[in-house]
């Protein structure tokens, strides 16, 4: 049995950090949306035992270290079902490293195929519980659309549809590392918050320019000035005619709202001759992970 599945990438239209957890993790509250950039992730049964991780990108990791292996190893430890020979194929469209939930939404579509396959009786909601132990992303990746995450990022609550609207997105050629950021954040001194419930209520109107206006991410008040492209590319998309623009997750990757689709296309050429990266997308609908 051969099985594709589509592993779309996130965006955060909203990151706030509300403080420190016992367990190491922050309380976090973000608004994110599933945009039609998405891997392709390939299961196939096969009789040899054990799970093969390969991928069109030679420096992803093979076998346990790739989180797609990790989500399948947990599937058959939580179900307690035979562990069944497997062979994974990314091809990989999402960026790398990019604040996109790309390696999640990778585990997130492996479990949603062998969900398929194996135990169709399976509540989403148990997946997504199976999801929260491969990470933290996880569980929001299984369920897509647009949503607020709480907690860790496990606590989903299903929202409205990002309104109609074009996205240009950008990453520019640096990594960001999450745990540096998350070391950086004082929460006494983040200068502002995220307006989480104007944006809820911006979503249930079905009014983009009051989502724009809400877009933030805490984390764009410590980023250290060595990711000054991050600005750079918020300004650019801002001059190209974005009503909005904001960085994704822990970065680097920027993202610019539109309301119609030639300035974003434009937009995302141009950034793709300034920052070597441009992506013109739409928002995705949950659950089948629709690019209708």
């Amino acid at each position: 049995m051969i099985y594709t599945e589509p592993a779309c990438a996130k965006l955060n239209l909203s990151l706030d950090i509300l403080g420190k957890r016992a367990d190491g993790y922050h309380d976090l509250r973000m608004v994110m949306a599933s945009i039609d950039l998405a891997d392709e992730v390939t299961v196939s049964f096969v009789s040899e035992p054990g799970i093969q991780v390969s991928a069109d990108l030679p420096y992803l990791p093979r076998g346990g270290g790739n989180i797609a292996a990790k989500a399948a190893e947990r599937f058959f430890q939580e179900t307690g079902l035979p562990p069944a020979g497997l062979s994974i194929h990314i091809r990989k469209r999402v960026p790398v490293c990019a604040g996109m939930a790309g390696g999640s939404s990778d585990g997130a579509a492996v479990l949603r195929v062998l969900r398929r396959a194996l135990a169709p009786e399976m509540t989403e909601e148990r997946l997504e519980e199976i999801g929260a132990l491969v990470g933290s992303d996880v569980p929001y990746c299984v369920r897509g659309g647009t949503a607020l995450a709480e907690g860790r990022g496990e606590r989903l609550t299903d929202l409205p549809a990002l309104p109609p609207c074009w996205l240009a997105v950008c990453k520019p050629p640096c990594s960001i590392s999450t745990p540096e950021l998350f070391s950086l954040v004082r929460l006494k001194k983040l200068r502002c918050h995220p307006d989480t419930a104007g944006m809820i209520a911006a979503l249930e109107r079905g009014d983009l320019e009051g989502v724009a206006r809400r877009m933030y991410n805490v984390f764009e008040d410590v980023l250290p000035r060595r990711y000054v492209q991050v600005f750079e590319i918020k300004s650019a998309l801002l001059g190209l005619g974005a009503i909005s623009a904001s960085m994704t997750g822990s970065g680097p990757t920027v993202f610019g709202l539109f309301r119609d689709r030639e300035p974003a296309e434009q937009a995302a050429e141009v950034l793709r001759g300034q920052f070597g990266s441009g992506v013109l997308c739409r928002a995705v609908g949950s659950g089948r992970h629709s690019f209708s």
